[in-house]
């Protein structure tokens, strides 16, 4: 089967077909080493899952490490499982540390160097990972519609941008006839809704943009593992205690709590249920450090929420 068939569940996003789950990639060469990364990559498409997100940047914060390391993990996967039709390859230019921000110069480089980690000579996926307002939307978008033409790139999108920008980057391809965004990386789960619902998610919804939500399960406090008093040994705690102790981090929790009981399901998964049912959303994005931690993410597959269960979740995370 390739990227582009759609099987039962998978949702369309620009010419692609992606399953309802992205995986993230962060994790890959950072908290799992290549064998872990590998085994991780395995079980999720084993389990039905073909849409992989990584980026340039992907592990520049850990010491000893340049960015990159999550492609070349990735590449090194899909040489070795000679799968590469069969998955949806999304990464991003313009924070890895020696290629930051959005000239055309900056793409043509960057955009190369990725190709060469992926071992692979197109990517499904091209996301802007910031704007860059230092540049003007013609320059970059041109410079991403030269890659369309190329054939390195199939779709191009967006992450971290304001609704003004994206906005006028939607209306020059337009005007132009290149190559427009199809997609939307929005930072947005059940307690961080305002970084996404509201002016972005509308500009969403009237261009017909998909959203793969990243910082689906709030580093981590989604899953339910971090409550008051306890303690987890993990690299991203910092990121999931700060909602520990606030009103609406536990009036979430005790909302996953009920519903999840209902389901016989994970936290995490009705956490990624939440955000599926969501409009414009086409799949949420998370990671896995181990295969254990992936049942409950594949789940949201086939997990539907009832309106009362939406209710409630809404009403907690408002």
């Amino acid at each position: 089967m390739t990227a582009t068939q759609s099987p039962r569940n998978h949702r369309p996003l620009g010419s692609l077909s992606v399953s309802p789950l992205s995986l993230g990639g962060n994790v890959f060469g950072w908290t799992a080493d290549e064998a872990e990364s590998f085994a991780v990559l395995d079980a999720y498409v084993a389990g039905g899952g073909n849409f992989i997100d990584t980026a340039d940047a992907y592990s520049a914060w850990v010491p000893g490490n340049k960015g990159g390391e999550s492609e070349t993990v990735l590449g090194n996967w899909l040489a070795s499982r000679g799968n590469r039709s069969d998955v949806v390859i999304a990464t991003k230019v313009g924070a890895h540390p020696d290629l930051k921000g959005l000239s055309a110069a900056t793409i043509k480089s960057a955009v190369d160097l990725s190709l060469s980690r992926l071992r692979t000579d197109y990517i499904d996926l091209y996301y802007t990972h910031y704007d860059d307002e230092s540049v003007e939307v013609g320059e970059f978008l041109t410079a991403l519609d030269d890659l369309v033409r190329a054939g390195k790139v199939r779709e191009i999108a967006a992450s971290n941008i304001s609704a003004k920008r994206l906005e006028e980057s939607l209306a020059f391809s337009a005007r132009e006839g290149l190559a427009r965004y199809v997609a939307l990386q929005p930072h947005y789960n059940l307690v961080s809704r305002d970084t996404y619902e509201g002016e972005l998610a509308d500009v969403a919804a009237r261009h017909g943009l998909a959203a793969v939500p990243y910082f689906a399960l709030a580093s981590g406090f989604l899953t339910g593992k971090y409550r008051p008093g306890t303690t987890v040994d993990s690299a991203r705690s910092g990121g999931a205690l700060k909602y520990v102790d606030t009103d609406r981090g536990r009036r979430v929790l005790q909302a996953l709590d009920t519903v999840a009981a209902a389901h016989e399901a994970e936290p995490a998964t009705i956490a990624l249920a939440w955000l599926a049912a969501q409009p414009t959303v086409a799949a949420p994005i998370a990671s896995a450090r181990t295969v254990a931690q992936l049942p409950a993410l594949l789940a949201v597959a086939d997990l539907a929420l009832t309106d009362a269960e939406l209710t409630l979740l809404n009403e907690a995370s408002a």
